[in-house]
């Protein structure tokens, strides 16, 4: 789980590079830019010490850790034999872009084998996740589904040093403000006992254990669930459960209400409303003729909008405030809207009805969309052939513009209508 407090970043999992690696699909996708974390600035924050000698920085770290209270023989021993590793740097600078549509990319992660091992973790662990939903109100599919896509239960945790890594990071100075936080934090780690600096390994930005998390979150929301005085994250599934349930709690999840529900839309539906804005409630959606596949309308006061991440003919769901948990625990979309259905099929919903989706363009169709857009004066970013949110928004100005259902989908038949 590659973030910081406050929210701060993209991020990819080391199931997620997996899936980008192996799985590249070629033509018509939805795209997501698979990027390291971004902090978020801090208003008028000095610049974190960064480059230069590497034993001159670590002692730089090493007085800054002291001052925070941290044993300097400690130090030394969390410190000794650090050593920058370049494919931690070759990672942070690949700025990967895996393009895969929503189907394409749920299909592959809510997997059968998948949805069958996640059954049996929550048998087998039936009183951690109990006590989890007692005490932080967050249910044992939403835990089970983020395990499932981090880590594979535990299977895929990263094979980097993690004390190497976070130095490697600190001493970078692409973003030093959010890793030499990290790297003191996890020397704080050493102190507790719950890090070995030789041996502890993890993904190639300084997450740890099953269900991916950065030394600042263990420290904040670790909880020792099978009671040996550690919180180990990599090795106990109880810990690991535990503090995922703290954390998502963190987030704002509130128990008992849900987090998204599949839909069937009508076809008169004001498709500017569609996508991630605010403005809406569930009864609202209902009274336009949205309709939940399983027929629940109790949650009619709360807050909703409704997704269609391959467009109006596509699949489509009604996303409730616990969705923002997801958004913060990974900004990409198809990531959050992944997991978000996969605890809904770990809770007992059925697979989605795929519908018939529009084909979508491909890279440089895409391009030649963005660039129409730029063109006519809105503000898409980059011009890089990926579908994110400003192309979404400016596509979806320029459908209501030409009375074209306004869903954020590009389709070739957009793309031809443009000027």
């Amino acid at each position: 789980m590659l973030r910081t407090r406050p929210l701060s970043s993209r991020r990819v999992t080391a199931s997620l590079l997996a899936l980008m690696t192996s799985a590249a699909v070629a033509g018509p996708a939805l795209a997501q830019t698979a990027t390291p974390p971004v902090a978020a600035p801090a208003a008028a924050a000095p610049a974190a010490p960064c480059g230069g000698d590497l034993a001159a920085f670590l002692s730089g770290v090493k007085t800054e850790a002291v001052a925070k209270g941290i044993p300097a023989e400690v130090v030394d021993r969390a410190l000794a034999g650090a050593v920058i590793d370049e494919k931690v740097l070759g990672r942070d600078r690949a700025q990967g872009v895996f393009k895969q549509t929503f189907a394409e990319f749920s299909n592959r992660t809510v997997s059968k084998a998948r949805l069958d091992i996640g059954a049996k973790k929550m048998k087998e662990y039936a009183s951690v996740f109990a006590r989890a939903e007692q005490e932080y109100g967050v249910p044992a599919p939403v835990i089970t589904a983020f395990w499932a896509m981090e880590t594979d239960f535990g299977a895929v945790q990263g094979n980097f040093n993690t004390r190497n890594a976070l130095v490697t990071l600190a001493h970078d100075c692409r973003r030093p403000e959010m890793f030499r936080p990290q790297l003191i934090a996890a020397i704080e780690m050493v102190q507790h006992g719950d890090l070995d600096p030789a041996t502890t390994t993890g993904a190639w930005a300084g997450e740890i254990g099953q269900v991916q998390m950065l030394p600042e979150d263990i420290i904040a929301q670790g909880v020792d669930g099978d009671g040996d005085g550690h919180v180990n994250l990599k090795e106990s599934a109880p810990d690991a459960i535990l503090t995922a349930a703290k954390f998502i709690k963190s987030l704002g999840y509130t128990a008992g209400q849900p987090w998204i529900q599949e839909v069937s839309l009508p076809e008169n539906l004001p498709w500017e409303k569609t996508g991630l804005q605010p403005g809406m409630t569930a009864g609202q959606w209902f009274a336009l003729g949205v309709k939940p596949r399983d027929g629940n309308t109790q949650f009619g006061d709360l807050a909703a909008s409704v997704v269609i991440p391959q467009g109006r003919k596509g699949v489509a769901f009604m996303t409730y405030p616990n969705f923002n948990i997801y958004l913060e625990w990974n900004q990409s979309f198809i990531y959050t809207t992944s997991a978000a259905y996969f605890a809904t099929r770990l809770a007992g919903a059925p697979a989605y009805e795929a519908r018939n989706p529009e084909a979508g363009l491909n890279d440089e169709a895409m391009k030649v969309l963005q660039t129409k857009l730029d063109a006519i004066g809105h503000d898409v970013g980059k011009i890089d052939g990926i579908l994110g949110s400003g192309t979404r928004a400016a596509l979806q100005r320029e459908q209501l513009r030409l009375g074209i259902p306004a869903d954020g989908w590009a389709t070739q038949a957009v793309l031809d209508a443009l000027p």
